[in-house]
């Protein structure tokens, strides 16, 4: 009580003319590594730093030590254990109580936002004029009953990622037992609750006095922080949460938060956003950031933007199985705004003249070079082709760009649904010559940029929901063999679904550098999902992202005429049934689980999921072989259909791949 009065007796004091200041930058990065926007900012934050001691969670690289010691005056390594709350707390310790009272102010901040967006300078100056003992960059409002523990209340707080104190706070006897009394913080949820929920009511009800430097009440939502980035930023707000660009997107859906715009801004402030694009590419779901930066090209048929000056390398790799579409994918890549080099790949000698007959009948002056290889084997089709029979092709330095497309004929479907999925590939790779200049613009802007290819097909297939399909596992694996570490997406990959893209070859590596066989792909009659090429498919945009190189989706005004409006009839059909937003919807569904093809059974599974969960819960454990079960019932009810089906559909396929192979 003693130490209470006292502290309430002191004027909040604030920064001297003279003071120097110390700051403990968390950062953690599970490969070990430190990204360009941490050097970015700690470079800029050093000139407003008298110490810069840099507390690493985790295993740090030789490199990653190297880039961070020619920027902060101490680099130390502990485990990655008890979240940001123990790397303070042991940081403190570490740094000593003596060596911190040389300083009136310390700074507890994390690498969970980019930055500086807009200058320290102003900042500092401002906050080091008003009287605290502690500041915060951004602060969260009084929440009852709290979110976390359904009862009780969040207290207003300063949010964690920047909290600053001055000497009369830290060398006080309130400040050593916080810590001393912090427990082990093992989930997320510890943390909200026993560190950032936490500091500041505590600290204030001892008769500190805090300030914010950009207040929740002067902005129309109560999370500024995420919800009103934009806002912030012209305000002068240094500091932008990476949570913005990997937080659920029907989250951001409801609250109209527009990533793309807010990216504009920071741009437009002068922040470098490749930096933001490297790290949310290594980190982030790839459909999360896609869709929470609005990643989607509708390019004009129109050239815009393409420079001429400084135009690419371009090689065009074609896959070509039926050779009467020749002239179709020659009209679409002397498109392309720059003359190319061509290397046409197909399963035997007799395509192989028909197709050099095309191409000298043409004699396409956009073709710099040509050559038609002759492959040894059709497994695996277009991405073998690609990966081993183009894998000169792909060498690095070789080229700036390479184009991929193939003769796509989608034989297990309707007429109607084959040829809209050809036309959807090619029309959103090569609508148009300007369409073309304009796809290929976007890589001389973005040298980040490293792939773009057509949005998912849904029109004719039913692919929303289960992107995936049978391919996750094998996926999960070779990503771990390839020493891909992006986060998986949760229901359907950011995939080239149907295998056409434009891309940097050095964007492609550790799939372009891996010894590859053909005995690796499937025979023709076993090319089904879960084989190597469908697994390959889905892993194009990680394996560019464990590199550091975002991906877009491209799509001509036309098709995403035509795409929109179905999605748009489509989400309204599914809506009709539930009430609320769409994350409302999705996560009643979620709660609801597995519907399968219906019927009683799992009709039955889903009430009592939503109104007896305990009941349900007991009886999980024979979901999955319920599950199971029901699916082979189907099977078998279906099957002579099923076996018909794919026996016609696969026909033309694999006769032609058989005789390739012999």
């Amino acid at each position: 009580m003693q130490t209470e009065q006292r502290v309430e007796e002191l004027s909040a004091p604030t920064f001297p003319t003279d003071g120097r200041r110390v700051v403990f930058y968390l950062l953690y990065d599970k490969r070990g590594e430190v990204d360009d926007y941490i050097v970015y900012k700690l470079e800029r934050l050093k000139e407003h730093a008298d110490h810069l001691f840099v507390v690493f969670n985790g295993m740090l690289g030789d490199e990653g030590r190297s880039r961070l010691e020619s920027v902060a005056d101490t680099v130390w390594e502990r485990p990655n254990v008890g979240f940001d709350v123990w790397g303070y707390k042991e940081a403190l310790a570490h740094f000593g109580e003596e060596s911190l009272a040389e300083y009136d102010e310390l700074i507890l901040m994390n690498y969970t936002w980019f930055g500086p967006v807009r200058p320290f300078a102003p900042l500092f100056t401002r906050m080091e004029s008003t009287p605290a003992h502690f500041w915060g960059m951004t602060d969260y409002p009084e929440q009852e009953p709290n979110p976390y523990t359904k009862k009780g209340i969040l207290y207003r707080h300063l949010q964690s990622h920047w909290i600053a104190v001055r000497r009369e706070m830290f060398t006080g006897d309130a400040w050593r037992a916080y810590w001393r009394d912090m427990p082990q913080i093992t989930t997320y949820e510890d943390s909200i609750l026993s560190h950032e929920s936490r500091f500041t009511h505590h600290f204030e009800e001892l008769g500190y006095t805090s300030a914010v430097a950009f207040s929740h009440e002067d902005y129309p939502s109560e999370h500024p922080a995420l919800l009103n980035a934009d806002l912030l930023m012209d305000d002068g707000c240094p500091v932008l949460k990476r949570r913005a660009f990997f937080h659920f997107p029907p989250y951001l859906d409801q609250h109209a938060v527009i990533g793309r715009w807010t990216i504009k801004r920071a741009e437009h402030h002068g922040y470098p956003v490749r930096l933001l694009f490297q790290n949310l590419a290594r980190n982030s779901k790839p459909r999360d950031l896609h869709a929470d930066a609005s990643m989607l090209e509708i390019l004009p048929d129109v050239d815009v933007s393409f420079d001429r000056d400084n135009p690419p390398r371009i090689a065009a790799a074609v896959h070509i199985f039926y050779e009467e579409m020749t002239d179709e994918l020659m009209d679409r890549l002397v498109m392309l705004p720059v003359p190319f080099d061509l290397f046409i790949t197909t399963t035997d000698d007799a395509k192989a003249d028909r197709i050099r007959e095309v191409l000298d009948r043409r004699g396409d002056e956009k073709v710099s070079s040509k050559e038609v290889r002759v492959l040894p084997s059709n497994r695996g089709r277009d991405l073998s082709a690609f990966f081993i029979g183009s894998k000169d092709v792909l060498e690095p330095g070789r080229y700036d760009l390479v184009v991929k497309i193939h003769s796509k004929q989608t034989v297990q479907s309707s007429f109607n649904a084959g040829r809209y999925f050809k036309l959807q590939q090619l029309d959103n790779v090569l609508n148009s010559a300007g369409f073309a200049a304009n796809a290929v613009a976007l890589f001389q802007k973005e040298p980040g940029l490293g792939i773009v290819f057509p949005p998912m097909i849904h029109i004719g297939f039913p692919t929303m929901g289960r992107g995936w399909y049978a391919n996750r596992a094998p996926a999960e694996k070779l990503a771990a063999e390839l020493g891909i570490r992006v986060p998986f997406d949760d229901v359907s990959p950011l995939a080239p679904y149907g295998c056409m893209w434009i891309g940097r070859p050095e964007a492609l590596r550790l799939l372009v550098e891996h010894p590859w066989k053909y005995t690796d792909y499937a025979p023709a009659k076993k090319h089904f999902d879960g084989s190597l090429a469908h697994v390959q498919e889905r892993l194009i945009a990680y394996a560019a992202a464990e590199l550091g190189y975002h991906t877009r989706t491209v799509a001509s005004t036309e098709q995403a005429s035509i795409s929109h409006t179905a999605l748009d009839y489509k989400l309204d059909q599914m809506g009709a049934t539930m009430p609320g937003y769409s994350i409302d919807q999705i996560q009643f569904l979620h709660r609801a689980g597995w519907l399968g093809h219906g019927g009683i059974v799992a009709l039955t599974r889903v009430y009592l999921k939503l109104n007896h969960p305990r009941l349900a819960k007991l009886l999980s454990p024979l979901e999955r072989p319920a599950r199971t079960v029901h699916h082979w019932l189907w099977r078998l009810r279906h099957w002579e259909e099923w076996k018909r089906y794919r026996e016609e559909a696969e026909d033309d396929v694999i006769e032609g791949e058989l005789r390739s192979e012999k």
